[in-house]
């Protein structure tokens, strides 16, 4: 059976005229060149170029062989070339830190738009960018800034915060209190129902109560747990109320799993960033995760 090699090299002898500039082009050795024109000629049974001073001269045979197998040489080469294309892209890994919610919640139904093979990483963003910075991630999603003169920060998103509860829960006097405008009733009101907290710090409630009412909440929580989609849960099955995220409560929501108690006089917000070392990636990897995170896409 011919080799298609032997084709291939026959069309750049046939395109440089030297046995020289086609071992250039092939990047292989000018024996290797000889040899597969050699094995081709002794296939054929038929001499494809005339040996001059200088260069070949392709014989009437070889000039209508190159004829018949030039245009499918070529299309077999662009094939050839768009699949290692694909292989190399395919071979690539995004390793991407996040939050365990945000990667449970937001990119896990983004990854088929992903044409490169993804590994997790979830911790703290302190830790997350500590590995960053140590060529062990090649993207954070970072839900603040850590200082860094290496990370580059791109905003990827703005979350809101608010207090929810179960759709059932009783909260007549607290909307009374807020048409009153009567913060100080709201504020006992809530100091008064039990409170899940994602910690002890009651990170993400002292955030919300520092905007609204100026100081840190006085709250003993009921049930302290570390893990968001399981703290909503537990306002799913009334265990009480607790401060989250917009982007993690919108199905909840809309199901009528939830309700918002209050959204407070102001939004307590935090912005999320894609955050990554230039220096480590290359330009397809952060399109492909601009893609992903369905960012604007630089041209």
């Amino acid at each position: 059976m011919v080799n298609f090699e032997w084709y291939r090299t026959f069309k750049s002898i046939y395109q440089n005229g030297n046995l020289t500039r086609a071992s250039e082009e092939l990047l292989i050795s000018q024996p290797n060149v000889s040899i597969q024109l050699a094995a081709l000629e002794s296939y054929i049974g038929q001499k494809l170029f005339l040996r001059l001073p200088r260069k070949l001269e392709p014989t009437e045979y070889g000039k209508m062989l190159y004829a018949q197998i030039v245009a499918s040489v070529e299309h077999l080469e662009r094939v050839e070339v768009e699949f290692r294309k694909s292989a190399l892209i395919r071979s690539k890994q995004l390793r991407i830190g996040s939050p365990i919610e945000y990667a449970n919640n937001i990119l896990l139904g983004k990854l088929s738009e992903c044409k490169q093979d993804v590994q997790f990483q979830f911790g703290h963003p302190d830790v997350l960018i500590t590995n960053l910075l140590n060529k062990n991630l090649d993207f954070v999603i970072a839900t603040k800034k850590v200082q860094s003169n290496e990370v580059v920060y791109e905003p990827l998103v703005e979350e809101s915060f608010m207090i929810v509860a179960h759709a059932s829960y009783n909260c007549r006097e607290m909307e009374d209190l807020i048409k009153a405008n009567d913060m100080h009733g709201v504020e006992e009101w809530l100091l008064n129902q039990k409170w899940i907290s994602y910690d002890n710090k009651l990170s993400i409630i002292r955030r919300f109560w520092l905007e609204n009412f100026g100081k840190r909440p006085l709250i003993k929580p009921q049930y302290v747990i570390p893990d968001i989609n399981m703290m909503i849960k537990g306002v799913h099955l009334n265990y009480g109320i607790t401060v989250a995220s917009d982007l993690f409560v919108g199905e909840s929501l809309t199901r009528q799993q939830l309700k918002i108690l209050w959204k407070g006089n102001e939004k307590a917000k935090n912005q999320l960033w894609l955050a990554y070392d230039p220096r480590c990636v290359d330009e397809i990897q952060i399109q492909e995760m601009r893609l992903m995170m369905d960012m604007p896409i630089e041209s």
